[in-house]
């Protein structure tokens, strides 16, 4: 009987297919938002007549949240039921959302993307860690992997293209009015398929103070990153602010060593890979934004693309990770997780190294299209890799905290790469207005510096991603944690 429940195969159930395509739905939903509304920030600057410099915290309210609370986000799914964390999620998600499509005054909008930021934390770990415990076997799990791998690639690019359709078609309200009703659809799929769970914690023995210091690390943090381009990398400021989360991190750390109760079990870092895992990714992503960052400006800063236009431009790149993770998935059982984790993360490499040198007259066709293709390819391979890499191996109690990890460092590489390689494009073009050179001929030089560094970024996560455990798709959970949520006990 074990036996058998153990090669049993989920995902070819009718209720498996269902259960990856809502797990997929919320990756899927976090990861556009994030990228969305980039094409939309001029129109709301008009809109709602904000400066320059509370424009930005449009995009970054929600980055700042999202990274700041998944740690707190994915140990609250294992301690307090992956349900119960995922449907309260997109609760705050839908409402937040709904609030920044109904706002008239920017004050609200950003404590709106602020809340979605909150609300983002707590669905995605939730729903990678049901993954993860759900599709057990290899050929399933590889499979819902590349597909939830695929939505967090496509996530990116997709953004992009809604943003560019909704701003220039019914208007910028719309990239906050389309979650609403998605929200809906993600909680009733949610109700249905998803088995109820016990909590595994009381609140009393909650590690309150591990979570005040991982949460308020992790926000000053990525607060220090996003403002530090602003007000300058050597500020007493910026200084100030690294400081105190190191201060606070370090307490968080010191703390988890002497809980009987931690937030963050130090154990988990002993599976074998999954730290090199996190930080390939964390070092990939900033490369990835930074690339879907420069080359929007590129084409409407310089060559002047409509946002409509711009958006189109990425379909191509939509297709590319799709096909590469649906090709992914399928060659994780035959060659392992390491070799297609270098090997993405070169080729995107490449073709960002590429983009790099797209001129200031360039043609879409030939100068924009063959590199942007290659690079989705290494995409696609990189996230479905990465994913896998970072999960295997993890014990069932520690699904979500896993989860929540490798999506922190998701959300922390995403503000590292904006942050350092925005500061060396306005570096660059900086100096060249101040030499009167024309303006698209400063704004297409400070991008190539950017994208340049952003390339190098990639070669570096292929180098770390040598020290990640190989993994063949084999059965990495205890039957026992199998049986349970084949059973939905």
């Amino acid at each position: 009987m074990a036996t058998a429940l153990a090669q049993r195969s989920f995902l070819a159930t009718r209720r498996g297919k269902l259960t990856l395509v809502l797990l997929a739905a919320v990756a899927f939903l976090d990861f556009v938002d994030a990228s969305i509304v980039n094409v939309a920030l001029p129109s709301i600057r008009r809109d709602l007549h904000m400066s320059v410099q509370s424009l930005q915290w449009i995009p970054s309210a929600y980055l700042l949240t999202y990274g700041g609370f998944m740690l707190l986000g994915g140990r609250a799914a294992d301690l307090l039921g992956r349900r119960r964390v995922l449907v309260s999620g997109t609760v705050v998600f839908g409402v937040s959302s709904l609030t920044a499509a109904l706002s008239g005054i920017s004050g609200v909008l950003i404590g709106a993307r602020l809340a979605q930021g909150v609300g983002a934390a707590m669905m995605l770990p939730a729903a990678l860690s049901i993954l993860t415990t759900t599709f057990v076997e290899g050929a399933d799990r590889n499979k819902a992997l590349g597909a939830w791998g695929g939505m967090a690639g496509l996530g990116s690019a997709v953004g992009v293209l809604l943003g560019g359709v909704l701003t220039q078609g019914p208007g910028w309200r719309w990239v906050f009015y389309v979650n609403p009703p998605i929200c809906l659809l993600v909680l009733g799929a949610t109700l249905w398929l998803i088995s109820s769970e016990r909590r595994r914690a009381q609140l009393a023995n909650f590690d309150l103070l591990g979570a005040v210091l991982a949460t308020g690390g992790m926000l000053l943090l990525v607060y220090g990153l996003v403002r530090a381009p602003a007000v300058g990398w050597g500020s007493t400021r910026t200084f100030i602010e690294f400081a105190g989360a190191i201060v606070l991190l370090v307490a968080f750390v010191i703390n988890e060593q002497r809980s009987p109760n931690p937030l963050l079990p130090l154990s988990i870092f002993r599976v074998k890979g999954l730290a090199a895992a996190d930080v390939t990714q964390l070092i990939g992503v900033a490369g990835f934004i930074a690339m879907f960052f420069f080359l929007t400006l590129y084409m409407q800063d310089v060559l002047g693309y409509s946002p409509i236009r711009t958006g189109l431009a990425y379909l191509p790149v939509t297709a590319g990770v799709g096909m590469s993770a649906g090709v992914t998935s399928k060659l994780l059982s035959r060659i392992g997780t390491r070799p297609i984790l270098v090997a993405g993360s070169l080729i995107a490499a490449g073709g960002v190294y590429w983009l790099a040198f797209v001129p200031v007259h360039g043609s879409y066709l030939t100068d924009v299209l063959p590199d942007m293709v290659m690079m989705s390819i290494g995409l696609g391979a990189e996230f479905v890799a990465a994913t896998a890499a970072a999960n295997a191996g993890v014990p069932f109690d520690k699904a979500g905290l896993a989860a929540a990890l490798l999506n922190a460092s998701q959300q922390l590489g995403g503000a590292l790469g904006l942050a350092i390689f925005s500061a060396i494009a306005t570096s660059r073009t900086t100096h060249l207005l101040a030499t009167h050179t024309p303006v698209p001929d400063a704004l297409a030089s400070g991008f190539h510096r950017a994208l340049l560094a952003a390339s190098l970024f990639l070669v570096a996560a292929a180098a770390i991603a040598t020290r990640t455990t190989n993994t063949r798709g084999e059965t990495d959970l205890p039957l026992g944690a199998v049986q349970r949520d084949l059973m939905g006990t």
